[in-house]
């Protein structure tokens, strides 16, 4: 079971840059999106419902804005939106059901933008780490997959230096996101990477960031108990940030 979770930023301009052609390529079995920014009315034709591909939209309430979506070759099972069942009108929690493996599809807001947002963040943070605990402790495989907008590590961030007292890089958020790997989540491209730089999945479209490799890592696959008992690898595919979009996909590969 190969299981993809990507960043397109915005559905529609990725379809125009090879969307496709990368997901043929890397042929995976669901697919987890984030950032979707369109409403399934606004795709083309062919994919209002994607041809080959059992869907779950859920968009933002704002149009071109958030929102996240869910795909699978075969048929794939709505369990519900938000943290918990919460109010999402942002479209940044998806939870479907994929065969036996509970995907929950997150795009963590940025906080970069201005104070508020960072409380936004913040408060987002708080409410999600108690639901992610229920998570861990079920006994069937749960994979948490996306956007956290949050590097772990000075490894996770090729300036990590300069960027101490950035949104995505600020102690306490490293915090969290380590609080959450020591409760018992499985880091998958962490634990195989090992302690080296990167790998990148998302890069800033400043300079040449993205062609020298300088980038962050704030896409993750995260695993459950009974979900790392059948992980069989993973791997961030840096080609298709190349021409699709800022972020890379993350392809995990489970028994």
């Amino acid at each position: 079971m190969r299981i993809l979770t990507w960043n397109v930023n915005g559905l529609r301009a990725a379809l125009r840059k090879g969307y496709e052609s990368h997901i043929a390529r890397l042929d995976p079995d669901a697919c987890m999106l984030q950032e979707i920014r369109v409403l399934p009315e606004q795709l083309p034709d062919e994919w209002n419902p994607p041809e080959g591909w059992n869907v779950h939209w859920h968009p933002a309430e704002r149009k071109g804005y958030s929102g996240t979506a869910t795909l699978a070759r075969q048929p794939l099972e709505y369990v519900g939106t938000g943290i918990d069942g919460a109010a999402d009108p942002e479209g940044r929690v998806l939870v479907t059901r994929f065969e036996d493996v509970m995907l929950v599809n997150i795009y963590l807001p940025a906080g970069a933008s201005s104070p508020e947002a960072q409380r936004k963040k913040e408060r987002w943070m708080k409410q999600f780490v108690t639901w992610a605990d229920w998570l861990r402790r079920r006994r069937k495989p749960v994979l948490i997959a996306g956007d956290f907008n949050i590097a772990r590590c000075e490894q996770d961030i090729y300036h990590w230096r300069s960027n101490q007292k950035t949104s995505g890089f600020l102690p306490h958020e490293r915090e969290w996101m380590n609080g959450l790997v020591s409760s018992g989540w499985f880091d998958t491209v962490r634990e195989v990477a090992g302690d080296i730089e990167g790998p990148y999945t998302w890069w800033s479209n400043r300079g040449q960031a993205r062609v020298l490799d300088r980038g962050w890592r704030i896409d993750y696959v995260l695993l459950n108990g009974a979900a790392r008992r059948r992980f069989r690898g993973v791997h961030v595919d840096r080609e298709a940030a190349l021409e699709v979009s800022d972020h890379g996909p993350v392809v995990v590969d489970l028994e």
